[in-house]
């Protein structure tokens, strides 16, 4: 049966033919941002991917690219696998095998030689990057692996865990070093300084922890005001060791200086958590990422944001094009953009994956971005012209 609307309108073109309208006839005028309206490039369909890695059964939740080779890459997610595969080679992968829950965190040592990865099962497991056989497994923690960093001149590994405490191994003779014990929270985020002198670790506790990796020495604790006042979500070092950025889920960022574990600088711009942060390689510039839709470039220096970039949902992981000046973001919407930290302008949207991005890496050469996502696959796009 039709509706007496549509029988009316019926009635009206069989009467007067075509109907137009004219001004009298408008009842109302509703604004519309432009924002809403569907980009022309934003057809679901769309494929920019020049590779689709599908041996996962789960979400990624990490992705990480070799420092050496340029077309190797690991990721891990919530099937409990982890898979070292190449770029372009369709039909080689090597399956991780040896964790009982979610593969949360990746990474290859500075060399190239050795993969760790990171469960929440508690177990850092090393690996031979080339080969993909198992070397060793490092125990200690009761709980979730939060991440894995690697010392930056050596086969030493860090880990912090959600039972509040940190660890290091020698990775080479699957040997424990040292515990850090302090947080009161789960370990959110935590790195070696650049000339592996120092640790920094962030909690869910609100605090920054900056320790010595020898002596196991809580050299600092950084919080209260004017620091965070909710947890840590993400860290970063600046090249000369002297610096931590960290963002929090209380929306702001702020600078410590790691030698004196004082508060230097608080960047305020984010109005939701901050989930990422990165420093730029070759400027004193910042990236952060936050759930309030936002890229903000800082300029560290002046502690000013030079640019904001608008996306269209919460945006996760951030990452600096090699030395260049520009930055990729993946997002809650599915898409990797790349943008201008000049101008704040997108000059890219790679379009491929069907649910959010957890985790973006660039490949040694830089001729390649992969992103890992929710949706169960890790998708590979060319940046080359980019550098």
């Amino acid at each position: 049966m039709n509706s007496p609307t549509r029988q009316l309108y019926d009635e009206e073109e069989d009467d007067q033919g075509e109907v137009f309208l004219d001004e009298s006839d408008i009842i109302d005028e509703v604004a519309v941002d432009e924002e809403d309206l569907p980009d022309a490039d934003d057809d679901d369909d769309t494929d920019d991917s020049m590779h689709i890695f599908t041996g996962h059964t789960g979400e990624l939740y990490t992705v990480s690219c070799s420092p050496t080779d340029p077309l190797l890459v690991a990721t891990g997610g919530g099937d409990d696998k982890g898979f070292l595969w190449k770029i372009g080679v369709g039909d080689w992968a090597s399956e991780l095998k040896g964790h009982k829950d979610s593969v949360s965190s990746l990474a290859f040592s500075s060399d190239g030689q050795l993969l760790a990865s990171g469960g929440l099962d508690g177990l850092v497991q090393i690996w031979d990057a080339s080969s993909g056989n198992h070397k060793c497994v490092l125990e200690g923690p009761d709980e979730g692996i939060e991440w894995v960093r690697w010392h930056p001149k050596g086969h030493l590994v860090l880990a912090g865990s959600e039972d509040k405490s940190v660890w290091m191994w020698n990775a080479d003779k699957g040997a424990y070093l040292n515990s850090f014990t302090g947080h009161e929270a789960s370990v959110t985020c935590g790195e070696f300084t650049p000339d592996g002198k120092t640790i920094c670790t962030g909690s869910d506790d609100a605090s920054l922890r900056i320790w010595n990796p020898k002596s196991g020495e809580n050299i600092h604790v950084v919080r209260g005001h004017p620091y965070h006042t909710d947890g840590l979500t993400c860290l970063a070092l600046s090249s000369d060791s002297t610096l931590a950025i960290t963002g929090s889920k209380d929306n702001s960022v702020h600078i410590v200086n790691i030698t004196s574990g004082r508060v230097v600088s608080s960047l305020a711009s984010h109005s939701d958590s901050v989930e990422c942060v990165e420093l730029a390689p070759s400027s004193p510039w910042a990236a952060t990422g936050g759930l309030d839709q936002k890229l903000i470039i800082w300029d560290l220096q002046h502690s000013l944001p030079r640019a904001t970039c608008e996306h269209k949902d919460g945006v996760t992981c951030v990452s600096w094009l090699g030395a260049s000046r520009y930055v990729a973001t993946g997002c809650v919407d599915g898409k990797v953009r790349l943008w201008d930290s000049l101008s704040g302008d997108c000059i890219r949207t790679f379009s491929g994956h069907a649910d959010a991005i957890q985790s973006l890496s660039i490949s040694a050469s830089q001729d390649y971005l992969v992103s890992g996502s929710s949706d169960g696959t890790a998708r590979v796009f060319e940046i080359a012209e980019f550098k």
